[in-house]
């Protein structure tokens, strides 16, 4: 199997995941590929495999030389994304791209107008949707560059190797994908999570996360004889929306630049619930975001009474930087090198997000995140390229080589 046959092959299955669920994973439908996914590693001749309870699969690729050598990990995730569906999807190649608009069905077209990212891939052969659903690139095109990097160093036994370490994990798209990773069985020195996006992206800055949950405590009374007796949660949800800056939300900035992003509302009179994400790069404004919020219940408390608004602020993941630099910077130079000696030119920048590598980070595990082809994630107008999918486990099968060679 190829690799390109084996991601399409990944793709049929639908593994969504769900922010609404308590248990582990958060759909019963991922452990469905974990299971299958499981038998190909097996088959494909990889040691200590092992899928846990909760969807965690691990495997092993011994080491073929005697030598002293790091063991170091790859790792990605394969829940898709709950914001878009993952059932049903039907992927198209388009080969030879000529920088044109593409009819994925009738009536929807991924047009480089709309998507100047198409024009970086003309000449390239693509993988697309149908328009109806997400492709799942995020991350099934990291599973199938590793799987077949594991392939490709069993077959080329000539190039030397330590031992190599890979894991599958459900649930990253909700944030809980590292949540029951299990770093020591994991046994690594160092690893690299293949979720990122276009070909040469390599991250190792990432945002400090939190959620926050705003819960307003109103007052219903017939709205003819409200006056002084009402206090209406809706409203007072639109003006605590309205207190925070508008041009700090996802759609004004990019960057090092952080935002509140309001995910949903729910209200009627009596309550009124908010959801918020606060993202920033630095901890200090982080921090202080996080103490904005808390001051605008203050000010909504102090105008319509103590115990109105209730905010509740929990961490997500912070900024994997703290844990690489300085002491861990042999981790990115060696991906930067193998990088160069595939042909392809990195770009090392800061993801607008977060990834599994970076609560790994700070559980012990440096683990900066390299580039799986993807674009356009999370909706109908995902895409990713053979020829980066096919650069980036080149860029695997190098990193093993190189770490044979690492001096510790």
């Amino acid at each position: 199997m190829d690799l390109i046959e084996r991601f399409l092959n990944y793709t049929k299955f639908d593994t969504q995941s769900s922010e609404d669920s308590d248990t582990v994973p958060s759909t019963g439908k991922q452990l469905l590929f974990a299971e299958y996914l499981k038998k190909e590693l097996e088959h494909e001749g990889l040691d200590d495999v092992v899928l846990d309870e909760r969807g965690y699969l691990y495997a092993t690729l011994k080491a073929n030389t005697k030598e002293k050598v790091p063991t170091i990990g790859f790792i990605s995730h394969y829940d898709t994304s709950p914001d878009c569906s993952g059932t049903g999807i039907k992927a198209q190649i388009v080969h030879h791209y000529d920088g044109s608009d593409i009819l994925l069905s009738e009536g929807i077209v991924s047009s480089p107008k709309r998507f100047p990212e198409l024009l970086q891939h003309v000449g390239e052969d693509l993988i697309v949707t149908d328009g109806t659903t997400l492709l799942g690139a995020d991350d099934k095109a990291g599973i199938a560059e590793i799987v077949q990097a594991m392939v490709y160093l069993q077959q080329h036994k000539e190039i030397k190797h330590g031992r190599i370490r890979i894991a599958f994990n459900p649930d990253e798209e909700i944030g809980m994908g590292a949540r029951h990773f299990d770093v020591e069985k994991f046994g690594c020195q160092w690893a690299y999570t293949m979720d990122g996006g276009d070909v040469g992206e390599l991250e190792f800055e990432n945002f400090n996360a939190a959620s926050a949950k705003v819960v307003i405590k109103g007052v219903s009374v017939h709205p003819g004889y409200a006056k002084d007796k009402m206090v209406n949660a809706s409203r007072l949800a639109a003006e605590f929306a309205a207190m925070l800056p508008a041009d700090e939300t996802p759609e004004m900035t990019d960057g090092y630049q952080g935002f509140y992003h309001l995910l949903g509302i729910t209200s009627n009179i009596e309550q009124a619930r908010l959801s918020y994400i606060i993202r920033d790069h630095d901890r200090a404004r982080f921090d202080d975001r996080k103490r904005f919020i808390e001051r605008c219940a203050e000010l909504m408390n102090q105008r319509y009474g103590e115990g109105t608004v209730l905010v509740s602020l929990s961490d997500q993941y912070f900024n994997m930087k703290e844990q690489i630099e300085p002491e861990n910077m042999h981790v990115i130079d060696l991906v930067l090198k193998a990088m160069q000696e595939v042909g392809v030119s990195p770009k090392v920048r800061p993801i607008r997000g977060g990834t599994d590598g970076a609560q790994l980070s700070f559980r012990g595990l440096p683990c900066p995140n390299i580039f799986a082809g993807g674009v356009n994630f999370h909706g109908p107008y995902e895409f990713v390229s053979v020829q980066t999918m096919e650069k980036a486990m080149q860029v695997v099968v190098k990193i093993c080589e190189l770490t044979a060679g690492y001096n510790q």
